[in-house]
């Protein structure tokens, strides 16, 4: 065993060689100890302290990980809970709030009618059960930020639909729509008491401007929606070689829809029924691509967009309308269809669903707008009339 021998010298006493080597070791040993005791505190408590500290550390992670998985779930259900939390008589969303969502349906009501009949009402109601995640627009033009919130107590179908948590009611403003667009001129100049088919042109102008800004998918009133469309660039073909306007969807900010605004402006024409719709569609569509015939169920392709097969939207075409409100010997399955296009501008003679009627259109109300099925049913019993079905 070592010690200390201490030795005398001039003016201090100093420590023998081995001696200060020994000490040297001691001051390094008590250094280390003390810095780990000022880094880690807890380790003061040894041995018990590194198993609390790596129980802390497990929790922490968890918590984090549980923190970090909620909120992505918030984020995934976004336009879920605004739909569940804010219903249509209670929040004040603004247009651009509800649109800015993504994805959204749109549908147009361009005549003043604050009233929405019943096959309207049936394209609202089906496409807001098939696209739950989605929002789904109505925009009136008829309808003022002042009144929205009295139709719900005067208009039964109005009340049904905002009730529904995806469903938006909004009044339409064209000259706030067409804002950044190349319809803006032309609706400032345009006069629409001198024009022809002005319901008509205002709802072409209008469609083509909300998909543009904001994306989503366009559908005409007279549209029943029976499954999703898995296509996010589209235009549906009413037959070979020839384009709808009544469906199409695009990404906002699309070049071919505003290459049809353009259009649109240049070869302005509204005393021609379409020319600012279908007519459109197809001429610039066929600036893109040489379009040829459909063989069997297939869809074409031009560039960036899809072309979709007539069984997808217009399984019954249109001289053929009136077979939606025939009774079917065996009703049809529509396998290959993702919406059903009644062709109601065709309707002169007012055909409407009578509940028990047992027609193809009844069937369809009960299996895809079964709310509207249901008050076109308690009218009838209580003796009124299911009303007309007025143009699109």
């Amino acid at each position: 065993m070592l010690q200390t021998v201490w030795v005398s010298s001039p003016g201090s006493w100093t420590l023998r060689e081995p001696e200060r080597q020994h000490e040297g070791r001691k001051r390094s040993w008590r250094c280390r100890f003390l810095r780990t005791v000022l880094q880690h505190p807890c380790r003061r408590h040894v041995p018990r302290c590194p198993g609390k500290a790596r129980m802390l550390r497990k929790i922490q992670i968890c918590l984090c990980f549980c923190f970090v998985s909620g909120i992505l779930y918030e984020i995934s259900l976004l336009s879920s809970c605004v739909f569940n939390y804010l219903p249509m008589s209670q929040h004040y969303l603004t247009p651009e709030q509800v649109l800015n969502l993504g994805k959204s349906i749109i549908f147009l009501e361009t005549t003043e009618r604050l009233e929405p009949p019943p096959l309207v009402s049936c394209s609202v109601e089906s496409a807001a059960r098939i696209y739950q995640d989605r929002a789904v627009i109505l925009f009136m033009k008829g309808l003022t930020n002042e009144t929205a919130l009295d139709l719900n107590t005067s208009y039964a179908a109005f009340s049904l639909l905002s009730s529904m948590k995806n469903v938006f009611i909004f009044p339409l403003q064209m000259e706030t729509v067409f804002q950044e667009t190349p319809l803006l001129q032309w609706y400032n100049q345009v006069v629409p008491e001198q024009e022809k088919n002005w319901v008509h042109v205002s709802s072409d102008a209008s469609r083509l401007a909300l998909i543009w800004k904001y994306g989503g998918i366009y559908m005409d009133t007279d549209v029943i929606s029976i499954r999703p469309i898995p296509e996010r660039s589209f235009l549906a073909a009413q037959k070979s070689r020839f384009s709808s306007n009544g469906i199409f969807g695009f990404p906002a900010r699309h070049q071919f829809v505003w290459d049809c605004m353009e259009n649109f402006v240049l070869k302005y024409n509204g005393n021609i029924w379409g020319n600012q719709g279908p007519f459109l569609m197809t001429r610039m569509l066929k600036t893109l691509c040489n379009l040829t015939d459909f063989e069997g169920t297939e869809d074409h392709s031009c560039q960036n967009i899809s072309f979709l097969n007539p069984q997808r939207f217009y399984p019954i075409p249109y001289p053929a309308w009136g077979r939606y409100y025939q009774v079917w010997d065996e009703s049809p399955n529509f396998n290959h269809s993702y919406a059903l296009h009644l062709w109601n501008f065709m309707n002169h003679n007012r055909k409407a669903v009578v509940a028990g009627s047992n027609t193809l259109a009844e069937q369809l109300y009960k299996a895809y707008c079964p709310s509207t099925y249901e008050d076109l049913i308690q009218n009838a019993k209580h003796g009124d009339s299911t009303g007309s079905e007025e143009d699109v």
